[in-house]
């Protein structure tokens, strides 16, 4: 006779989880997602925008994400993970739909430049309140019904499915656009429908939090100290990473704009082609979550280093897939660092505390980044593998 203990154990191994649900829908969210800033660029020109304005409708999304992750997760813990991924799987797809028309419409009348702004800002902007509640309440379900010695290798696959997203979402939006700007977005707009109907008829809602009322925990809270900085830091070096490679391969290379242009997104597909190999072997590795942050640090700090000495196309690739590698290691650590920290009613706030921190990493990356970058090109891959050092030696506090 099984004792409850045991009965639950048994349903916390990871066999009794299926994760595919999620990374589709994870996989399929952040390809609609990077579709959109791979376009922005042309359909800006178009429509008469200034770079601030095609930036800012980017980043209006971090910005959102940043304030609404801890709403969204704390929601979870009220009404369920499963209840929160339905509902912003379903209003990402509504929004994604608003934005596909209107810049359909847009590009065919061409309204003002100020119009035009406004409606990508309105509608990037409902697309990241809905979006800020996935990762949130994947994370969440993950920590709910995964052991914590496994919590990395789940989220490690999570990451790997996003990082797929990362680079089929710009690619088949390039191909797509041979034929009509418009068209990769109502192609794009169909994978959230997809990702609601999946998550609809094959999640199932395992909700073991539910058995304990929901706690909230504080913004400042000491035991997310360190996952929500390292949460922080590496969204932020990511995002310095992306906003400065094509001024560097302009300025420091010697590039002109169009060549620019393609060395900067072959490096950023070599970044998502890093994260997800870097992220299955996380799976096959039984090191914990510390452990991977700090290895993960050096080997992203190290490649972030380099960079400020590759005078060559390939070498930024080279450096580029040795950073996001290091980082891939980094990524579903913290997340489970900050899962095995706290209990089971507290999982839902803490991962709308960990998503905040990245959404913050997002918004003052871009800024941060170009503003070093003004004073000196390497300066800011320099600052990311200093802060990336500062990561992998900080000491803990206690051991793990």
């Amino acid at each position: 006779m099984s004792t409850p203990t045991a009965s639950a154990d048994a349903a916390l191994t990871p066999a009794a989880f299926d994760l595919r649900p999620l990374m589709f829908a994870n996989m399929a969210c952040t390809m609609a997602m990077m579709a959109f800033v791979s376009m922005i660029g042309p359909i800006s020109r178009i429509l008469g925008l200034a770079t601030w304005q095609a930036g800012a409708a980017v980043t209006v999304s971090g910005v959102l994400w940043m304030v609404l992750a801890r709403p969204w997760g704390q929601l979870s813990d009220r009404l369920g993970r499963r209840h929160i991924l339905l509902l912003g799987t379903a209003g990402f797809t509504l929004a994604y739909w608003a934005l596909c028309l209107f810049i359909d419409v847009a590009l065919r009348l061409l309204p003002s430049a100020l119009l035009g702004f406004i409606g990508l800002m309105l509608g990037r902007g409902i697309i990241g309140v809905f979006y800020a509640a996935i990762p949130v309440g994947g994370n969440a379900l993950i920590a709910d019904n995964v052991e914590p010695q496994h919590r990395g290798r789940s989220m490690a696959a999570l990451g790997a499915a996003n990082a797929c997203g990362l680079v089929m979402g710009p690619a088949i939006a390039a191909l797509l656009s041979r034929y009509s700007l418009s068209l990769p977005f109502y192609a794009m707009a169909l994978l959230p429908l997809l990702a609601f109907l999946v998550l609809r008829y094959k999640l199932k809602g395992q909700e073991l939090h539910l058995q304990q009322a929901p706690r909230t925990v504080r913004l400042n809270d000491p035991r997310l100290r360190r996952p929500m900085a390292v949460a922080f830091v590496a969204m932020l070096c990511v995002s310095i990473a992306q906003i400065t490679v094509g001024f560097y391969a302009i300025d420091k290379l010697g590039m002109g704009p169009a060549d620019a242009a393609q060395t900067a997104g072959i490096a950023l597909t070599m970044v998502g082609l890093a994260l997800i190999c870097s992220q299955l072997i996380v799976r096959r590795l039984d090191w914990s979550p510390l452990r991977l942050i700090r290895a993960g640090s050096v080997i992203a700090g190290i490649g972030f280093a380099g960079s400020m000495f590759a005078d060559t196309a390939w070498g930024l690739w080279l450096c580029f897939f040795v950073s996001a590698g290091g980082m891939g290691w980094v990524f579903p650590s913290f997340a489970a660092l900050a899962a095995n920290a706290v209990d089971a009613s507290e999982q839902g706030a803490t991962a709308g505390s960990i998503g905040a921190a990245q959404g913050f990493g997002v918004v003052i990356g871009p800024l941060a980044g170009t503003l070093i970058y003004a004073l000196e090109p390497r300066l800011p891959y320099l600052v990311a593998a200093g802060l990336l050092l500062l990561v992998a030696v900080w000491p803990a506090s206690k051991p793990r």
